[in-house]
């Protein structure tokens, strides 16, 4: 299942069952998981491991050394899991040794042509790249996130689980779980109901994350009031805590 006209390095292990298209080069120490397919015009460099039946289509990139000035050589990886799909010219850069070492997409990911992800970004399970979104190194994005088309995200910044950020939204700093952000600079527009509610969140939980955000971000009062206050009149639900922790321990600071 290979074309003839791929270049596989013989120190590459890879599936029995994996198909790789023409023209395609795969480089030493990848693994490719079973099931695979592996489009046309692919680069996969090394260092690389791809879990079982993802998707890559034409033209990506994966694996190349980042575009890191303090970046110096040596054996950095990119770890791709399981049922991911991966679209027409996507670039997916190695970690760096300063900052972490690997380059992690999560399972059932839907990465869109021209998404383009730095070194030493992890990505959660089952998050969603429209095309375009742009991330630069360091940044970490919650499990069912959703980053729309021409998004350009700052390095370090993170996005909290089940997060909706809408298209053409330059992003400077965190995104809390839950909610959803747009704009240039990024600003919160509420809870990311629709989303909340495809995973089976219960109407007492959005209660409780919606009493929280006007609580947080509606009213005027400073994080440590509403902090205080959130802990006071809103029920303790582990969605709650969930928000509350990612605040309190933000670095960049929090999207208003």
């Amino acid at each position: 299942m290979i074309h003839e006209t791929a270049i596989v390095d013989p120190k590459a292990e890879i599936e029995s069952d994996v198909s790789i298209g023409p023209y395609s080069v795969i480089g030493p120490q990848v693994k490719i998981g079973t099931g695979t397919v592996i489009g046309p015009h692919v680069v996969i460099d090394p260092f690389v491991t791809i879990g079982s039946e993802c998707k890559i289509f034409q033209y990506a990139a994966i694996g190349a050394i980042p575009q890191s000035v303090k970046f110096e050589g040596g054996e950095t990886h990119v770890k791709i899991g399981a049922k991911t799909i991966i679209r027409e010219f996507v670039t997916i850069h190695r970690g760096t040794g300063f900052g972490g070492g690997i380059t992690e997409i999560g399972e059932s990911c839907f990465l869109m042509a021209y998404t383009h992800i730095a070194h030493d970004c992890i990505i959660g399970r089952e998050v969603v790249m429209a095309n375009n979104a742009t991330l630069a190194g360091h940044i970490t994005i919650g499990d069912y996130a959703t980053v729309g088309g021409l998004v350009a995200i700052h390095q370090f910044a993170r996005i909290g689980n089940l997060a909706f950020v809408g298209g053409k939204t330059a992003v400077t700093k965190d995104i809390p779980p839950f909610m959803i952000a747009s704009g240039d600079r990024a600003r919160l527009h509420g809870l990311n109901s629709v989303g909340l509610k495809r995973q089976g969140f219960k109407p007492e939980t959005l209660s409780a994350l919606k009493k929280a955000y006007r609580i947080i971000f509606r009213i005027g009062l400073t994080l440590n009031e509403a902090i205080e206050r959130v802990a006071a009149d809103v029920d303790q639900l582990p969605e709650v805590t969930e928000l509350i922790e990612f605040i309190k321990s933000s670095q960049r600071g929090i999207t208003r």
